[in-house]
């Protein structure tokens, strides 16, 4: 299943990151951590240039703590900072806030000596979805940003303070115009990170499914009730949630868009279990 979605509004968004990333000291890369591979745009490695990055895997409490502590092992790096973080919790940002002290220390120093007091700042960036505004939400302690559990919901960009001496460009969640990878559009999907709308979910959930049973089987089983059968296929699964639900439409068929969605719904929720969708190898 091949997967397009780039509204227009994304091509401004990534215009005006172009031209805003010369006003900012450090970028902040907000990750679901349930797909940090894949929430990587490549479009953004042109824009980022040589600025100092904090990527943070966001939406912790969703993730596979094993793979987590693995991807925040990859992401570390000279000149980088990884953070795992839960932004729905109260102060959970003062990691980043510390984070960003710490890689722009030299610049704060450089500053103090001249007796500036100009604001250090960053930019946020991330797919849609991602929690990039919850997080700023909760760097100000206050709610400042659009926030929203569906793709698109800030459109432009926008300044807020935070701790006082730091300023923060909130900006749209951006795909890039072309999937060439199914699993990474595919990932993107089950995040949330593009509208169910353009989907077809009933297939969709199929390759989930089939995704489960490979690397989350049995937490996946045991939420629906199931028994692993070597020689069924996904589709069988799916059809025995629907009949476990009693997801039934007129005519006594059984609803399969029903029952996708409510397997997507449990993803999301975090019902199934602490699950990430992309390996670090």
């Amino acid at each position: 299943m091949q997967i397009q979605w780039f509204p227009g509004h994304m091509t401004k968004a990534l215009r005006e990151m172009e031209k805003n990333v010369k006003l900012v000291d450090l970028i902040i890369y907000v990750l679901d951590a349930r797909a940090p591979y894949s929430c990587q745009n490549p479009q953004f490695v042109e824009i980022m240039g040589n600025k100092p990055i904090i990527y943070v895997l966001n939406k912790i409490d969703l993730a596979d703590n094993r793979e987590t502590e693995k991807w925040l092992q990859y992401f570390s790096r000279e000149n980088t900072l990884a953070i795992p973080l839960n932004s729905t919790m109260t102060n959970a940002s003062k990691t980043v806030v510390s984070g960003m002290e710490r890689l722009l220390a030299s610049k704060l120093e450089r500053n103090r000596q001249k007796g500036i007091t100009m604001p250090l700042r960053a930019m946020v960036i991330g797919v849609p979805n991602c929690g990039k505004s919850t997080l700023i939400n909760n760097l100000c302690g206050k709610y400042k940003a659009i926030t929203g559990d569906r793709p698109s919901v800030t459109r432009s960009t926008q300044w807020v303070r935070i701790a006082g001496t730091m300023e923060i460009l909130d900006t749209p969640g951006t795909l890039w115009p072309s999937f060439e990878d199914n699993e990474v559009s595919h990932n993107l999907a089950y995040i949330n990170s593009i509208k169910d709308e353009v989907l077809d979910t009933a297939e969709l959930v199929l390759d989930f499914i089939a995704k489960m049973l490979n690397d989350y089987r049995e937490p996946f089983l045991a939420r629906y009730n199931l028994t692993y059968d070597e020689n069924a296929q996904p589709v069988d699964y799916l059809t025995q949630i629907c009949e476990n639900r009693k997801f039934i439409i007129r005519g006594g068929e059984l609803d399969y868009e029903r029952g996708a969605r409510a397997v997507l719904d449990d993803f999301r929720k975090g019902r199934i279990g602490k699950i990430t969708l992309d390996r670090c190898k």
